[in-house]
């Protein structure tokens, strides 16, 4: 059934997928990772909401949400480029192959928004127009379209590093992708985007910007990995209002994980100082931005999967099978 009250749900999120029976444990900022011998990676997307290369809460259903419309969007897209998933055992939880990840992420912009330290927008503010490898021009606002896509590609760090902004000469000098696989990956990701887009105008929405992971399977071939077009790799804004709140100087409603970023920016240095405690309401709110989101682009209804006392319960049954596999 549909829920649309969150609070009694306050307390069942998945914050932590720690399951012993399972080999080759990876925590990441949101998802845990488990590799099978027979090249396998079971990846569990919990409900912990990253940002700022942090950890800021966790967010009820945000796992099963994430991984729901990563599936729908992984669907949408294959015929563009070939994608990791083999199955998906659970709502929060992908079956998918192993692959070799790339060392750069790519980050698609069509908007001069932003709040982390890679945004163009941050960059902007503080006087920067060259930046991964382009040239921006002076007298743009906040928010303002671009003229076109533009792609800010930025180191990807495996270990709670911070990612560090790259320009294509950069990628190339460094060793960190050879020049085919950079085009590739550049055409690739603008032709993903390009779909999203459109996708999501169809929707009342506007993909402002994403962020795509790539890898190498096993013959060599670059795939589509991690996620695609969730609220927590993208960024989503209402269509119908964007111009006004534009010429209004406001901030886009929006469809994503800013919602809580820029409270948590506004009070601290989220880089350096210690995270404030997060309202209730506010992240229930989320709860209920991640479900108009999923719904508005899938165009399915969200019902929450209330099996097992806990999620992680749930999670561990459906799993069973597999701990032989490891």
């Amino acid at each position: 059934m549909p829920v649309r009250d969150y609070s009694a749900f306050a307390s069942r999120t998945l914050d932590d997928a720690t399951i012993p029976e399972l080999p080759s444990h990876y925590r990441g900022k949101v998802r845990d990772n488990y590799d099978l011998p027979d090249g396998r990676r079971i990846i569990i997307a919990s409900d912990r909401l990253s940002a700022f290369d942090r950890i800021l809460c966790v967010v009820p259903f945000k796992g099963q949400l994430l991984t729901q419309t990563a599936r729908f969007w992984f669907e949408e897209t294959a015929d563009i480029c070939a994608n990791h998933v083999l199955d998906y055992p659970d709502p929060n939880v992908l079956v998918c192959r192993r692959l070799d990840i790339l060392p750069v992420e790519i980050v698609v912009r069509a908007y001069l928004a932003g709040t982390t330290d890679t945004s163009i927008l941050k960059r902007y503010k503080a006087g920067q127009r060259t930046m991964y490898g382009m040239t921006l021009p002076d007298g743009m606002r906040d928010h303002q379209r671009l003229a076109a896509p533009v792609l800010t590609p930025t180191s990807k760090e495996f270990d709670g590093g911070h990612d560090e902004p790259l320009t294509p000469a950069e990628i190339l000098e460094r060793g960190l992708l050879t020049a085919a696989q950079w085009d590739e990956l550049s055409a690739t990701a603008l032709a993903l985007f390009a779909r999203g887009q459109k996708l999501a105008e169809e929707r009342g929405l506007i993909l402002a910007d994403t962020k795509y992971e790539f890898g190498v399977d096993r013959d060599g071939r670059i795939v589509l990995a991690d996620e695609i077009h969730t609220p927590d790799s993208s960024r989503y804004w209402r269509q119908a209002s964007y111009e006004a709140r534009f010429e209004a100087g406001e901030r886009p409603d929006s469809f994503d994980k800013d919602f809580i970023r820029s409270w948590v920016a506004a009070r601290c240095d989220p880089y350096k100082d210690a995270i404030p405690a997060i309202p209730q309401d506010l992240i229930l709110g989320t709860t209920a931005t991640y479900v108009e989101a999923f719904e508005t682009i899938t165009g399915r209804t969200f019902v929450p999967d209330l099996d097992g006392a806990t999620v992680l319960e749930r999670i561990r049954a459906r799993l069973a099978p597999m701990f032989q596999a490891g």
